[in-house]
């Protein structure tokens, strides 16, 4: 709770410095299209800024060019000091792009970055002289460009220099970030302790998955650096009750820290937040199990077709499913749960925070 900074209300303060703290201290902040509620790059951000505003996210990836956006367990933004550790994966791209952008040429590759050049950033729709083709899937385009641009993104060929919504607007990478040298690529055993440093500074207690979480090529290499940082006493094995069996490590100085949390303190959570995305490890850790159930047939459903784990001080106490209904300005509760039983005290505090969570979906 401490590390994911649940603990307290508003650990970063408000503004850009405090959007910019945030992702640094989680390491990256996933980005998604759904927008059920306000969508969770932001929701993530508000629930540990309570002055949150989207315009400071904005600020950070246009203006600040602190944080840009790449490739994690999913589409994430990830503070631009770390660039580099990325660089493995962009290569990857270049030498082996995937079946998916098969039929992307390097004429293509290079005939945009010259189109880039010399227009200077451009979104998809501002590509008119494509010839259309037909979309291959839902989340396709009609226009080639599309892909050509995708391509060039995974390669680091360009980033996303402004978002408005989920319409990107792309820029040649170096051009972007006014480097006159790109960051130098990091080794595998750099990128390796990265991700080790990023899992320490954002969970506090970490295992080999939780650390790899969807990225099991790293896995070896990752183990390696917990095993270096365990023979010079930099890590300590930790038992978790219930979990005796999964090897799991923090740092000293994270065990002998003391810790306090309001109980009655609410949060509620996207379900695509950092504390609830491990799936396992919030079983294990929160004895609660979060299913996307989107993706169930509506008659199975338990929760929700979007539902949200509600916190209350380190428990998960309630699951609510939320639809925001821009039209008339509302924030429409589909179903609630409690997990626990509830005390007057625990809905009023559930009460108040719907209402402050209900403002943030409607304001501009």
């Amino acid at each position: 709770m401490a590390a994911q900074r649940l603990d307290e209300r508003a650990p970063f303060g408000a503004g850009p410095a405090a959007a910019q703290a945030a992702i640094e201290q989680l390491g990256y902040v996933q980005i998604d299209t759904i927008n059920v509620i306000e969508r969770c790059h932001h929701h993530i951000l508000f629930s540990r800024i309570p002055d949150y505003s989207r315009a400071d996210l904005a600020q950070l990836q246009s203006q600040n060019k602190s944080i840009f956006e790449y490739w994690t367990h999913a589409l994430s933004y990830v503070p631009s000091a770390d660039f580099r550790f990325f660089g493995a994966a962009m290569q990857k791209f270049r030498d082996t792009p995937s079946t998916w952008f098969g039929s992307v040429t390097t004429a293509e590759v290079k005939a945009m970055t010259q189109r880039l050049l010399n227009e200077g950033p451009l979104s998809i729709r501002d590509i008119e002289d494509d010839v259309l083709i037909e979309k291959t899937h839902a989340w396709g385009s009609k226009k080639p460009s599309k892909r050509v641009l995708q391509l060039m993104f995974f390669q680091g060929l360009v980033t996303i220099s402004e978002r408005a919504g989920m319409l990107k607007t792309y820029e040649l990478t170096q051009r972007h970030f006014e480097w006159q040298t790109p960051p130098r690529r990091a080794t595998e055993n750099q990128t390796a302790n990265y991700l080790l440093d990023r899992a320490l500074q954002a969970q506090g207690v970490v295992s080999l998955a939780s650390v790899c979480h969807l990225n099991a090529g790293m896995k070896k290499a990752v183990n390696e650096a917990i095993e270096a940082r365990v023979r010079r006493k930099q890590l300590v094995a930790v038992a978790l009750e219930g979990a005796e069996k999964i090897a799991h490590w923090a740092k000293p100085e994270t065990l002998e820290t003391e810790h306090s949390i309001d109980p009655e303190l609410v949060h509620i959570l996207s379900p695509f937040d950092p504390l609830i995305i491990l799936r396992k490890r919030l079983e294990m850790v929160f004895d609660y199990s979060h299913v996307f159930e989107a993706y169930v047939p509506a008659a199975k459903r338990k929760y929700g077709y979007f539902a949200l784990p509600v916190l209350i001080g380190d428990r998960v106490a309630a699951v609510v499913d939320l639809k925001t209904d821009r039209s008339t300005k509302t924030l429409n509760v589909q179903n609630f749960v409690w997990r626990e039983t509830p005390t007057a005290e625990s809905k009023a505090a559930i009460d108040a925070e719907l209402g402050r969570f209900e403002s943030f979906q409607l304001r501009g």
